[in-house]
């Protein structure tokens, strides 16, 4: 049909217009004003595959059996072996991501491609052996969180099928390990590792936000967890919920590093579907129970009851 698009060479025969399209692309990439879209003949970036792989990793870890291979029957010495096995696969694995990141970020900074640095090295050594050191640590915290969802939830059978079928404590899960890898001073590779678990459960969780014990997420699709928000223990929150900023105007600058836009949670409260809450000065306060689809952009007293209908505002 004449509508049809027509291939731009024919099998074994060079084509004009595909060797005009590839001079256009490479203009395209070589364009200094364009040049962060690019990463050409240059050190190896973080591999999404193996970032991915790191997670699983880490979970069969914290779940063995549950999640990995199989642990076989053994003694005490012969599973031992067997587990520091698996963490200096890990070890090995995260190091090299870490790196990568690390080093893309050095020479985005100084404008040079070196394929090699020692600092990069020294660095990503460091990042990894205290994450390494924190895994007892997130095992105790994700214990938690798996108790927290069983208590939670009249529907869960056990601690089993939270494991094996609850996206939010997945991405829970995922979130506990990229906070602790980005309070080491990784950077990338957490936000690597948030993302691949948006993308599983549709749970979006910064890793630079800050949740406390015993966190529940009922459901969970469509929640969105900002980078600044601060959320205290036993607080429970269901599908749908948004923990976000209030918009920046168009023209209007960035705002600094570090500095708070997104809503504080205190201890026990409660957040039901579709609920939106908004800004960094926003404090919604302990025990305090967040209706259905009500917009929040100013702070609620600990206790309250805010209906679904409820809007908010400063």
């Amino acid at each position: 049909m004449s509508s049809e698009r027509r291939p731009l060479h024919v099998t074994g025969e060079p084509s004009s217009a595909l060797d005009g399209l590839a001079e256009q692309l490479l203009d395209a990439y070589l364009d200094p004003k364009a040049a962060e879209m690019q990463h050409i003949g240059s050190y190896e970036l973080p591999s999404e595959s193996q970032v991915e792989r790191i997670v699983e990793m880490c979970r069969a870890l914290l779940f063995p059996g549950y999640a990995g291979p199989d642990l076989p029957r053994l003694d005490r010495p012969g599973l031992r072996g067997i587990v520091r096995m698996r963490v200096e696969e890990l070890r090995t694995a995260l190091q090299r991501q870490v790196y990568r990141a690390s080093h893309h970020k050095r020479q985005q900074i100084l404008g040079r491609s070196d394929l090699e640095c020692m600092e990069c090295t020294e660095k990503a050594d460091l990042i990894t052996d205290r994450f390494i050191a924190r895994l007892p640590d997130l095992r105790a915290q994700v214990r938690l969180d798996l108790h927290a969802a069983y208590e939670s939830d009249p529907a869960a059978t056990g601690v089993d099928e939270i494991l094996f079928c609850y996206p939010g404590t997945y991405a829970i899960t995922v979130y506990r390990i990229a906070h602790a890898l980005l309070e080491e001073g990784s950077i990338v590779v957490p936000r690597m590792m948030t993302e691949l678990a948006h993308r599983r459960t549709g749970v979006d969780i910064h890793p630079g936000a800050d949740i406390g014990s015993s966190f529940f997420i009922d459901h969970g699709t469509g929640v969105v967890i900002g980078e600044t928000t601060l959320i205290g223990n036993h607080v429970r929150i269901y599908q749908g919920v948004t923990l976000g900023a209030l918009t920046v105007p168009q023209g209007e600058a960035r705002p600094e590093p570090g500095r708070r836009r997104h809503p504080t949670l205190e201890d026990d409260v409660v957040i039901y579907a579709n609920a939106t809450i908004l800004g960094g000065d926003t404090v919604i306060g302990k025990g305090a129970v967040v209706g259905g689809n009500a917009f929040i952009t100013a702070s609620v007293p600990a206790g309250t009851r805010i209906s679904g209908s409820s809007r908010t505002q400063k």
